[in-house]
Parts: C-alpha cells; structure tokens; sequence
C-alpha cells in the first residue's frame, strides 16, 4: 500500500507529489472509480487510478481566467502580465496563448510550475515572493523587468485580498487592468467556514463587498463580477472581479450584482 499522491506521481499521472495532492484536493482523482478528496490515502498496486477533465491546460484553474477574460472582454494581446499565485501556471499558459509579451509569475511556493510553462522564454518565473510585500521596486529586482504590469491577474489561497491590494495597487499603472479571484473562504472569520465551506450566501456576498470596497478605497474602481465557473477547494464557490485604477465605479452599483452572484449557488 502506498499514499495517493505518492501513486500519481510514480505512475507519471501527476508531475508531483505537489500537483498530485493538487488534483486530488480539487476532486479530480478517483480510485476503482471513487472520488478521492485526501492524498494521504492508501492504495494497493492494482487500484485503478484516474484523473476526470483532462485536457491541455496545467491546471484547471486556466479556465477561470478564461472566463474571466471573456466575460470581461480584457484585451491580452501585447501586454505585460503579472500572475500571482501562479502556481502550476495555468493561468500564465492562457496569458501567453492569449498573446501576452511577457508574464510575470510569482509565486510564494516552489517547484509548482509546470516544466512546459517555466520553459517559455515569455516567462519570467520567480519563487517565494510574497505579493503581500510587493512594490514595484523589488518587482523589477525580482523579474529584471522595468516596465510596469499592465494586465494584473491573481489565484491566491490562504491570504485575505485585502492583505494584497496595496501591493496590487502599488504596482499597478493608470491603463492596468486587474482580474481577481475571490475566495470567500479565505476572506471570512473561521467561524464561518465550517468542513471548509461557507455556505451562506449573504456571507459571501460580504466577503466579496469588503474586498472591492477596500480597493476602492486604495482607488481601484470596479468593472464587473463574475461566478468562477469551476468551483474552489471543498467545493467552494468563488468568484472573479474586474478592477482597475482610476476607472469603473463605486462598488454601491454593483451591490445588486454581488448579491446576486453570491446567492446563485
């Protein structure tokens, strides 16, 4: 017997143990046909392992920013981007597929990102950087570029947004646009989040209300909002906002739109 995520990474299902227990916390990996949600669980030889959705993608998460450059109709072609949280990359995949000159991909982690995409000369990958502390000073010493981010997108787990936003703003220009995804999980007390959900919709409804009421605070008005279309890790629902400085609206005309994201599922 020998752990899940030990078995997909041997068998050449999983690039790592890392992104094993990434594909198995996302309900992705079944065992004789049984959905698996823990990666320490012991298998025999012989237990017939598959992985459901496979496709192009490093990760699954590459659909949400389609969804979100779509729904939004962000332009990428030409622009320097910045992906933070960037993982296994699947969101610099899009960038670059989209015609992005370059991506900026950082990460708090190491090892994460995907060979194929590290190997893009469009990449400029740096690992363990903390957005919370960016600024566009140690930005450039981090990445060697100078040039300020124009396309601003984020995937982040086990921080507040609010944590970030300074820093977002900090190094975002006037012509930026900014796609990130809401967590209410991580935006909430803990008392909230119970087996590692929150299930009340009025109370994602505030996670997402506090999050763009503190970047409008920090002047970074609101575009839009949009559902993920693949929900997060427990099956929580999340949700994509577009942002940008010194354009779009005071959050009070999207209150109708939050709620009404927030209690659709």
């Amino acid at each position: 017997m020998t752990r899940l995520d030990a078995a997909l990474a041997s068998r050449g299902l999983a690039r790592s143990r890392t992104h094993a227990a990434t594909l198995i916390s996302e309900g992705l990996v079944s065992v004789d046909g049984r959905p698996v949600v823990k990666a320490s669980t012991s298998v025999g030889e012989g237990a017939e392992i598959t992985i459901a959705g496979a496709d192009h993608y490093v990760g699954r998460a590459a659909h949400k920013l389609i969804a979100g450059l779509d729904g939004f109709a962000v332009p990428v072609q030409g622009r320097l981007a910045l992906d933070m949280g960037a993982s296994t990359g699947g969101f610099t995949q899009v960038l670059r597929e989209r015609g992005a000159r370059t991506v900026l991909a950082v990460d708090v982690g190491h090892g994460q990102l995907a060979p194929s995409i590290a190997a893009d000369p469009g990449v400029i990958a740096v690992e363990g950087y903390n957005v919370r502390h960016m600024t566009r000073e140690n930005l450039t010493a981090a990445t060697g570029e100078t040039a300020a981010p124009d396309l601003i997108v984020g995937d982040l787990s086990f921080i507040s947004l609010e944590l970030v936003l300074p820093a977002v703003a900090a190094v975002a220009v006037p012509e930026s646009d900014i796609l990130l995804l809401v967590k209410p999980q991580f935006e909430v007390g803990r008392t909230a989040v119970r087996g590692g959900l929150v299930t009340d919709p009025a109370t994602r409804a505030d996670a997402v209300a506090r999050t763009v009421w503190s970047a409008w605070d920090l002047g970074l008005g609101m575009l839009g909002i949009l559902p993920s279309p693949i929900l997060g890790t427990h099956g929580n629902a999340e949700y994509l906002v577009h942002l940008a400085p010194g354009r779009g609206s005071n959050p009070t005309d999207f209150l109708a739109a939050i709620e009404n994201v927030a209690y659709a599922r």
